[in-house]
């Protein structure tokens, strides 16, 4: 599905962006992983390279940083020979405070990481997709990119923006072979996941288990989304089968948020 593709992730070390890096692999694509921990981006590396000897590159990269991710770019090119066919801009973090309680650094931390890692990322690879002719973004949103929930204004407004740069950047490349769609999980079952329901018995008190039910009931199907599910999805959007697809923030969250 993906051979003869170079497909790059942001965030790759674990979670969602490990799932989507072997899923990749798997369908026959080069893989370029990316993230702030090496030894996680390694261990990803490795094992792509035990079960599909796919040809892969690990890489530390802060995509909040516009030099970061233009020597990043740089070393991708380098090392493959090749421009970027398929991004995914994975990284972000999710971090809760009450609105009167965020801070500044926690406001710029969202905005930088969510949102201006999506458009350093996208603009470093967006020239050599539009030069080939063929190219796919998908931007890893959240539903919090459509809906708003106490004590997360600035992950939701930066996740809004992801959806708002996802929007503007399809229509205006549409007639070149490039499509731009972004993926909205729900609550995914993953380490963020994790270390959410940590921050949900340390301010309430309640168990783990408590915590966690709480948030499968968030859902219809009363469940956490797994990554597979969230990769399976981006296969999708990164394949030929896909290329309908444009503009699009597509829900995979049980059915929590139907807009």
């Amino acid at each position: 599905m993906l051979n003869n593709k170079l497909a790059l992730i942001t965030g790759g070390g674990r979670g969602i962006g490990r799932a989507i890096a072997l899923a990749f692999a798997r369908e026959g694509a080069q893989v370029a992983i990316v993230a702030r921990t090496l030894d996680q981006v390694k261990q990803v590396a490795e094992e792509i390279e035990k079960d599909h000897g796919s040809k892969v590159l690990a890489l530390v990269c802060d995509v909040s940083s516009r030099d970061s991710v233009e020597q990043m770019f740089s070393e991708v090119r380098s090392n493959f020979d090749r421009e970027v066919d398929v991004l995914v801009n994975n990284a972000g973090v999710a971090e809760s405070a009450t609105f009167v309680n965020t801070t500044d650094e926690l406001w710029h931390k969202h905005l930088s990481i969510n949102l201006s890692g999506t458009f350093y990322c996208t603009r470093a690879a967006l020239p050599g997709m539009l030069k080939g002719g063929w190219g796919r973004i998908i931007n890893i949103a959240s539903i919090a990119g459509k809906t708003g929930a106490p004590y997360i204004a600035a992950y939701a407004a930066s996740k809004h923006g992801v959806m708002g740069l996802t929007r503007s950047l399809a229509v205006e490349v549409g007639a070149s072979g490039v499509t731009v769609n972004a993926i909205c999980p729900g609550y995914v079952d993953t380490e963020m996941v994790s270390r959410g329901i940590e921050r949900i018995t340390t301010r309430t008190g309640r168990s783990a288990d408590e915590a966690l039910d709480s948030l499968k009931k968030m859902s219809p199907q009363n469940r956490l989304v797994t990554s597979e599910e969230v990769a399976a999805l981006a296969l999708l959007l990164a394949s030929d089968e896909g290329r309908g697809i444009n503009g699009q923030g597509i829900n995979i969250d049980g059915g929590s948020v139907v807009s």
